[in-house]
Parts: structure tokens; sequence; C-alpha cells
């Protein structure tokens, strides 16, 4: 269960300070390995300049190129593709890496996804803790082994929050609500017992759906609300604080075994000091999101997490015998 420090933090995210990153991505069409001896790595993201999941793109780029003294390029797509089609692109070796959510945890690896669920880890740190252990360790060689992709880092995006056109205080508000959500069934199945109405659409679909009135309402991580400007059509963020999001930098396994050995070391040094850049920019920073998206005119509202919590909680329940056997929630937030 969450604890005195999470409603701390519902608090905290309702003031603001600090700033938000921004990156710039280029459409990435190179070979893997093109003229004069140079190694072309192409990142795939989902995500729009300014997400930090780009943003730890960004910075891999930057370590990578300066590090080979040039010898190796990279380039970053974000914002063109959807989750689902980078993960499938990497995975086929269409890109050599991807930035991106945990969409090849979801496929290659379900009974794990527990690691990208509503209200099952406490914090950032708990989710650590755990992917660094024998559940993380499971997850990552089942990925590697039936995804053809390795991880190599994990990057910290934020409480999952919710936006909406209304303000919702408890899950009564939820009632038929049309919620944008990936096309998760985990993630239908919680929200479907909050009696909201999901409406699955992929990310580049967010923002027209929420114009048209496709959906009503959507949930993300601060910087997805941010960098997809939501605010120009949403008018109220409510901190459900329901979900500990991360996403994964992950490399095509094959591409990754045919480097030559300095050039893993490099790669892997390199991803390792971005995303760990990326979560301590992410940890200081997640309060300028929200004062950037207050200042654009969305109107902040506290709910009772509790009461959200406790409707979903039969539903998780449900979810760790049918869908994640491999443990209990008993274990994971014993970790």
């Amino acid at each position: 269960m969450f604890t005195t420090r999470r409603m701390l933090t519902v608090s905290i995210l309702a003031s603001a300070l600090a700033f938000a990153g921004c990156a710039t991505a280029p459409e990435a069409t190179a070979p893997a390995a093109a003229g004069a001896g140079k190694t072309v790595i192409r990142i795939g993201s989902p995500f729009k300049p300014g997400h930090v999941l780009v943003d730890a793109a960004e910075k891999f780029k930057e370590l990578a190129e300066s590090r080979s003294g040039g010898r190796i390029a990279v380039t970053i797509d974000a914002g063109t593709k959807s989750e689902e089609r980078i993960a499938e692109m990497n995975s086929a070796g269409e890109l050599e890496m991807q930035s991106n959510g945990h969409r090849s945890l979801e496929v290659h690896a379900p009974q794990y996804f527990f690691f990208n669920a509503p209200y099952v880890m406490k914090d950032f740190d708990h989710f650590m803790r755990v992917w660094n252990g024998k559940l993380g360790d499971d997850a990552r060689a089942q990925v590697e082994q039936k995804g053809n992709v390795k991880f190599l880092g994990i990057v910290y995006r934020g409480l999952r929050q919710t936006t909406a056109k209304k303000p919702m205080y408890t899950p009564a508000d939820v009632y038929g609500v049309k919620l944008r959500l990936p096309n998760v069934k985990t993630w239908i199945a919680a929200w479907s017992a909050l009696d909201a109405t999901p409406v699955p659409l992929t990310l580049p679909e967010l923002y027209p759906g929420l114009k048209s009135g496709k959906a009503d309402a959507s949930e993300g991580d601060l910087p997805q609300i941010a960098s997809f400007k939501l605010d120009e059509v949403q008018t109220h963020l409510i901190m459900t604080n329901h979900l500990v999001q991360t996403g994964g930098m992950l490399i095509n396994k094959p591409f990754f075994d045919r480097l030559s050995a300095a050039d893993q070391a490099l790669v892997l040094k390199a991803a390792k000091e971005a995303c760990d850049w990326a979560n301590q920019r992410m940890k200081t920073g997640e309060q300028a999101y929200l004062l950037a998206l207050q200042r654009k005119g969305m109107q902040v509202v506290i709910p009772d997490a509790e009461l959200f919590r406790a409707k979903a909680k039969p539903a998780i329940e449900s979810l760790f015998q049918k869908e994640w056997p491999v443990t209990t929630w008993a274990e994971v937030l014993a970790q």
C-alpha cells in the first residue's frame, strides 16, 4: 500500500519549481553501417521532443558520437511512429535502438508486465529494487531471448496523472468517462474497474482523439502531457499518481553482438550515463512540468487518490493471478 510519503508526493507535485528539457529529433533513415567505416545507430521514440525519453536519446547521441570520435553516428526519429511499431522495428533490426515505453516487455515477457501496471509500484526507488532483483533479471532475459532486444537502461518518466475537461475527486467522477488509453489489456482492465470507458488510441492519435471528442480524458506522465500539448485540449490535471512510469532504452541484440568489444563497452557506458542523467533530471525537474502546465491554464485537482487505489485493488489482485503469476502483489510490495 502507499505510505504517507506517497501522499506527500501529491502535495509536492501540486507546487512547482525548476525546468523542463527539450530536444530535436530528425527522421532517421540511414542504414546501420554507412560510409568511411561509420556505424549508424538509429533510435526510435514515439514521444515528441521535450519528453524525457527523447532527452535520454539525445544525451546518448552526444556521448556515443563524441567518445567514438565521430565513428558512430546516431540519428533519432521522435514522435512520428507508435510505441508498438517502434518496438517491432527494433526487434526486426529495422531500428538499432529504441527509447520507448515498455511495449517490448509487454509482448515478449507479458508475465512480468506488472513492472508497468497501475498501483503496483510505490515509487521509482521501489521499482529499481525490484527491477535489479531476480524478477527483473528474469524479465530481461525473456525479452532478450524472445524479442531479439537487449535492455541498456531504465528511464524514469514520473508518476502518471489524469487529464480531463472536468475535475475528478473520487472514482464516482470517472464513471462513463471516455478515457484514452494505450491498447494495453491490463491497463484497460484496471480502468474498467474504476468504471471508465476505455478508448484505446496510439500516441499519434492521442491529441487528435481528445480534440475531436473521440476521447474525453487521458492519463499519462507529465512529460507526455506537456510534450503532446494536451493543455490545448484538456482543462484539468488530476493528480491520481496511479503509476510509477518508466521507459526503456533497448538495442537490437544481433546488431549489438556484431559490434566490436570496444564499441559494445562504449554503447553500454553511454546508455547507462544517458539514463542516469535523464533519471536525475526527472527526479529534480518533475515539478517544472506541472508548473508549465499550470501556467498554460490547466487547473490542478488533488483527488482522494486512496479511494481510486481501493477501488482498483480487486482488479490488480486478479491480474497478478491471471496475467502475472510469476509473483504476487504482496511479494512485490515487500521488496
